[in-house]
């Protein structure tokens, strides 16, 4: 079952929702990154999608309105990679970032886009040079993830031991690991990660739920990425949804698998009420339930979207009742996904 709802600051700004839902600011919900010493927003603005590199082009234009908009809303977490467009996500993070210097900035290294093709490091020289070059686009520190290592990367000590120094010498705000799969955010935890970022949302708990007494023994701060799950848990696809050849979802599902998931979707529905209007409401809610997390990390493609995600977080603990939340796993049992 996913723990009860967290306590949370609040921080009040002078207006409220406006005209259908757009406000120019609003109540700003935030919670501890952990032991870090960082308060974040619930909500932490991804800029995978915005770089062009996972669902196709995006005008660099739009991308700037996007995190521009999310800065009106209060959003004070960034998430980002020096690979996301070769660095141009960081660029477009860091101009429109300018007047805020109290935003955090969460970016991952580890992808080497200069070879061809790409490849990981995580040796502990090339580390060093991808964390100046991050924080001299960003134009400040972040807090710098690895991206996507092995296990066996992280249990080595090298990379983690770099980027621990870097944060100590002020580098780097603070580190961690983003985790492929709950081994590699396991060896993280053991190797003392401050932060950890892990796929989570309600068809896949797999990389959380085992952790879930060691995080938060360790108090260690962490994202959660993927909360919609590609926009499948949106609700919003036929299931005969084609995606193009350069988006990433192309290559995600099978077919027949892409069929099957839109069909467990039925397994959500129950916990649409009067104050969840839509799937992608209680996608995100149940994400946001989780008082384990420090922050949802969503990935809009326009303002429209960011709006949307930032209407239906709602108005707090809280977000889904728990009786609805108990009867989930037999709902998603009875459908073919086992938790």
């Amino acid at each position: 079952m996913v723990p009860g709802a967290a306590i949370f600051a609040w921080e009040r700004t002078s207006a409220a929702w406006l005209h259908g839902g757009r406000a120019t600011s609003g109540l700003v919900r935030t919670r501890s990154l952990g032991k870090t010493g960082l308060e974040v927003t619930e909500l932490a603005l991804g800029t995978w999608g915005l770089s062009g590199d996972a669902y196709g082009p995006v005008a660099r234009e739009d991308a700037e309105k996007v995190v521009a908009r999310a800065v009106e809303l209060g959003v004070t977490l960034f998430e980002t990679s020096d690979a996301y467009g070769r660095g141009a996500a960081e660029e477009i993070l860091c101009a429109q970032l300018a007047a805020s210097p109290d935003a955090v900035v969460v970016t991952k290294l580890g992808t080497d886009r200069a070879s061809e093709p790409a490849r990981k490091r995580f040796d502990p020289a090339w580390l060093r040079e991808a964390a100046a070059r991050s924080a001299e686009r960003l134009g400040r520190a972040p807090v710098a993830l690895l991206h996507n290592p092995t296990a066996s990367a992280v249990s080595l000590g090298e990379a983690t031991g770099a980027l621990a120094e870097l944060a100590a010498s002020g580098t780097l705000r603070s580190w961690g690991v983003s985790a492929g799969d709950a081994d590699v955010a396991r060896a993280a935890l053991a190797a003392g990660a401050p932060v950890l970022e892990v796929a989570y949302n309600a068809f896949h708990v797999a990389d959380l739920h085992p952790l879930t007494a060691a995080i938060a023994e360790a108090g260690a701060g962490l994202l959660a990425r993927s909360v919609l799950a590609h926009g499948l848990l949106a609700g919003m696809w036929r299931i005969d949804r084609v995606f193009a050849e350069h988006d990433h979802r192309s290559q995600r599902w099978a077919k027949d698998e892409l069929r099957t998931r839109i069909m467990q979707l039925g397994a959500l529905r129950p916990l649409v009420s009067k104050d969840v209007l839509t799937l992608r409401a209680v996608a995100l809610r149940f994400v946001l339930a989780n008082d384990l997390v420090s922050s949802a990390v969503i990935g809009p493609r326009s303002v429209m979207q960011l709006e949307q995600l930032a209407r239906e977080a709602g108005k707090g603990p809280p977000y889904l009742l728990d009786a609805a939340l108990a009867r989930l796993p037999d709902d998603l049992e009875r459908l073919g996904l086992a938790w």
